[in-house]
């Protein structure tokens, strides 16, 4: 950070600046002119927390993806299928059992299998050959997509919480002050949305301690620099591949409960995660856990507050955001040269 700001003073000054305005927005009452230019408070905290909670989402998909695509440089365009899939999973063991708990052990256990089954016959036999990898992964992606329509029909499921989940939490933050008298009225905002974020968050740095300060992460780190010495020192590349691949893809099964919960399971939803988890690993940086968390935090708020304050140009902010990092830094926020 020390380092950061002495390189980069104008920079630094930039982004202080930018944070204690966004600070100030949060926390202090809004005065008549900012509510006619921007609308009411409660709308901004919304679409903030909106964006917060998304981003989380995105991240649990992406995180998966950033595994199996950046570290491992296995092109799954599946890996959309693969949320879709853990999601309706969840989503019957849920209406079987009553569990949503259980659901998420359920369906990360499901989905990994299936990604053991993706890596062992057909990504092992087409290592190094990305466009080959590219073509047979969306043919499988569009033949799971074609046998859960089958399954599941096309209509809309969600997967219910439980009644500790529903309804909404009042959090420390100002919205609005009373008309009547003065007082301040705090933002409520729902449960499970916050809980799921905090859920991200946990398991995100669960992973970056995983792959930065374990004997696990130091062989996967190994394997993609250099498989072959590692494999040399005795270490089974493929077994720690397989391991990695299927947790990857148990994450992306454990997102679609996640998605499943907060927003809604249909046909169509694998491609729309598929292109996110793109755009965040690009934004962030191939094969960076914190990389991913910066990009699906970006991604999520330029969403909501695009579809809030630019509705009809939501989508062009994400692709604005992409098009910068390309141009500027073509490796990603926090990827590696």
């Amino acid at each position: 950070m020390r380092r950061f700001i002495d390189r980069r003073p104008v920079w630094s000054l930039a982004i202080l600046v930018v944070i204690a305005v966004l600070l100030w927005l949060i926390i202090a009452p809004w005065p008549a002119g900012l509510v006619a230019a921007f609308g009411r408070k409660k709308i901004f905290l919304n679409a903030l927390f909106n964006g917060i909670t998304l981003g989380g989402l995105y991240f649990l998909v992406a995180s998966g993806f950033t595994l199996i695509f950046g570290l491992m440089r296995n092109v799954n365009l599946a890996h959309g299928s693969l949320y879709l899939l853990g999601g309706y999973i969840g989503y019957e063991i849920t209406e079987w059992t009553g569990s949503w708990m259980f659901s998420f052990v359920v369906a990360f256990a499901a989905v990994a299998i299936v990604g053991i089954v993706l890596q062992v016959s057909i990504f092992r036999w087409m290592e190094g050959q990305d466009l080959r990898q590219t073509l047979v992964t969306i043919g499988v992606s569009i033949v799971a997509a074609d046998i859960m329509l089958w399954i599941w029909g096309g209509d809309f499921y969600q997967v219910l919480p439980p009644d500790w989940l529903v309804g909404a939490v009042e959090t420390p933050l100002i919205s609005s002050l009373s008309r009547r008298t003065g007082e301040p009225i705090f933002l409520k905002y729902p449960m499970v949305r916050l809980v799921i974020f905090a859920a991200a968050v946990v398991i995100g740095v669960m992973m970056w301690w995983l792959l930065n300060r374990t004997r696990i992460g130091m062989m996967i780190r190994a394997g993609v620099d250099d498989r072959d010495m590692l494999a040399a020192s005795g270490v089974r590349i493929q077994l720690v591949f397989v391991v990695v691949f299927a947790f990857g893809a148990g994450l992306a099964g454990l997102a679609g409960v996640v998605g499943g919960t907060f927003q809604s399971l249909a046909p169509g939803e694998d491609i729309r995660f598929l292109l996110a988890s793109l755009v965040v690993v690009i934004v962030g940086g191939m094969g960076s856990i914190t990389g991913a968390a910066l990009g699906a935090l970006l991604i999520g708020l330029a969403e909501q507050f695009g579809s809030v304050y630019m509705p009809t140009y939501s989508v062009v902010g994400t692709f604005l955001i992409m098009v910068a990092v390309l141009a500027f830094r073509p490796q990603g926020l926090l990827g590696r040269k």
